[in-house]
């Protein structure tokens, strides 16, 4: 887990990469390296060290003779399978998954993507062609951002390094409007900024004399018309959970300390029972974060959990008082909106696991969409949110008209012939796997931490979304195929505990503890330069009523509050 950055121009400053490179130190601490083709591009790499720790393996990384240079963002988990294959047309000089990478593309060339099981994002300068190629995985866990025009090319693993070194900052009226409107956070290609774009996941691009060009290499419906679903019920339970637990101990491939973070919830509940199965359980460190609030907190439930594997539990608290400080720290972070007082606590966690000496954390990402795990996918409503029903949590009315005119409703593509996939297609690829990558990536590299997806190896969410709905959703019961596997390990009381999202008080702290804050960022957001965005008296009055008691919704204040943050 790294940070890339790069500057492809005919006189590429040597100063503006280290710029760069400067702004995403957090990304990898370990060491930072620069690669120069004079005259046509600069690479540059933060590296936090994970798979071979040695100099050897730091980058920007060439091999030997000397063509071709990688910058790579990530881990590639079947590296060891994949250097069994190569080592016939390849010398390795290392033991690290870079090399690997490297190597599969000097020899099958854009195919070599569709090889790979990992997180990944890099770019590799072709020193004879002058061209450079680019990728990012499958579903965009690892981050790809970039600027093209006027003869330059720039790219980096966080917004905040382009805008460093470019005047690339105005906003993005139609994303924002929409963030407002419609809780979107932009589209695959899209950023909160005008001129920065990123990489969706599962597409590669090309730079080469001044052209840029842009392809999908990974073709998720393709791959479900192939994927079988005529499994019976009890033969599609054994394939996918011995797929799960390969997945895990793919993940646990390092040559660092590697913990997990837990919930309370089924998801959490199944990482923490695999994880177990997979390796020495004395040996692993569990993460949770708990607010004191018992009609939040889910520590109750993670107790009765760990009482079944006598993990090491950390239980991080966060409260109220935290906020201001914290919020200030994650929106430099994030550069863009992010989810609530949900993702400052989660933060906390990798604050923890570093100060602990964890380098990598394993999460349960993922199960939500591959096994229709939302309320909404139980009825006729589009919500994008859990836990809403009937009510909106958007406030359109405190914005500008003339603001609100550049939102546009986002449509998504419907490939299949169900409304339940077409959601769970939705939700992977646009709406929440998006979102919640982004989140979770910046709280983690914030704090030099690796966060890994076991639930998002392509194979077990290629698998889930193929098979039929009835595996998926029994009755009112949702995820029923992986309670049905939870139930064989734990008990039945945890396998079919109800979904609960991650919560913290957030609606009680906003018109209570945090009454001040809010009051103050409303009034911040009138003295911005994007101030007349809004309807400042519209704002008031909404605020005044979710004081006497109309909040079911804090989201809409919480947007208030983020771009008062981000727009200072």
């Amino acid at each position: 887990m790294c940070g890339i950055a790069g500057i492809i121009s005919e006189n590429p400053k040597e100063t503006a990469l280290k710029t760069m490179l400067k702004k995403q130190s957090h990304r990898g601490p370990d060491h930072t390296g620069v690669f120069m083709d004079k005259g046509f591009a600069r690479l540059g790499h933060n590296r936090l060290s994970i798979i071979d720790l040695s100099p050897e393996a730091n980058q920007p990384f060439c091999d030997l003779s000397k063509r071709y240079y990688l910058t790579f963002n990530g881990e590639i988990y079947n590296y060891k399978e994949l250097k069994l294959e190569l080592k016939h047309v390849y010398r390795f000089q290392t033991s690290s998954d870079t090399e690997v990478l490297l190597a599969a593309f000097m020899h099958w060339g854009k195919e070599c993507l569709h090889k790979l099981n990992g997180m990944f994002s890099f770019a590799i300068w072709d020193t004879q062609e002058k061209t450079l190629f680019a990728a990012r995985d499958r579903f965009g866990v690892k981050p790809f951002y970039y600027f093209s025009g006027n003869g330059f090319f720039y790219f980096a693993s966080e917004i905040k390094s382009i805008l460093s070194v470019t005047k690339f900052n105005s906003p993005n009226k139609k994303v924002w409007a929409n963030y407002f409107k419609y809780g979107s956070y932009g589209m695959s290609h899209e950023t909160f900024y005008k001129d920065i774009n990123q990489l969706p996941g599962g597409y590669s691009l090309e730079y080469s004399k001044g052209t840029l060009s842009i392809s999908r290499w990974y073709n998720f419906e393709a791959r479900i018309k192939d994927t079988p679903n005529n499994y019976e019920f009890h033969q599609a339970k054994e394939y996918y959970l011995e797929m799960l637990r390969d997945s895990i101990t793919l993940r646990f491939r390092a040559d660092v300390p590697v913990g997990f973070n837990i919930s309370g919830g089924v998801d959490s509940s199944l990482l923490l029972a695999l994880v177990n199965l997979s390796k020495e359980k004395s040996n692993i460190n569990a993460y949770t974060f708990y607010t004191g609030d018992k009609r939040y907190d889910e520590l109750p439930w993670v107790k009765e959990m760990i009482s079944y594997t006598d993990n090491p539990l950390h239980k991080v608290k966060f409260v109220a008082s935290e906020v201001e400080k914290d919020n200030e720290f994650i929106s430099k972070i994030q550069d863009e909106p992010f989810g609530g007082i949900p993702t400052l606590a989660y933060s906390k966690i990798f604050k923890q696991a570093h100060n602990d000496g964890i380098k990598v954390l394993l999460d349960g990402q993922g199960m939500d969409e591959q096994w229709a795990g939302y309320d909404y996918y139980l009825n006729s409503r589009n919500t994008t949110i859990q836990g809403t029903g009937n009510l909106s949590p958007f406030r359109k009315n405190v914005l500008n008209p003339e603001f609100a005119k550049y939102s546009v409703k986002p449509e998504y593509p419907e490939p299949f012939e169900n409304r339940l996939q077409n959601l769970q297609y939705r939700d992977l690829f646009y709406t929440k796997i998006p979102r919640a990558l982004r989140f979770n990536d910046r709280v983690s590299m914030a704090y030099s931490t690796e966060l890994r997806e076991p639930f998002l190896d392509h194979r077990l969410v290629e698998f889930a979304f193929a098979q039929p709905q009835n595996f998926k959703i029994k009755g009112e019961v949702q995820k029923f195929l992986i309670r049905e596997i939870l139930s064989q390990i734990t008990s039945r009381e945890i396998s079919h505990a109800p979904k609960r999202p991650l919560q913290t008080p957030q609606r009680e702290w906003l018109g209570d503890e945090l009454k001040k804050y809010v009051s103050e960022n409303l009034e911040n957001l009138k003295s911005c330069v994007l101030a007349d965005w809004f309807d400042h008296q519209e704002i008031e009055k909404e605020w005044k009523k979710y004081l006497a008691g109309d909040n079911y919704s804090s989201f809409h204040i919480w947007q208030w509050i983020n771009a008062a943050q981000l727009l200072a």
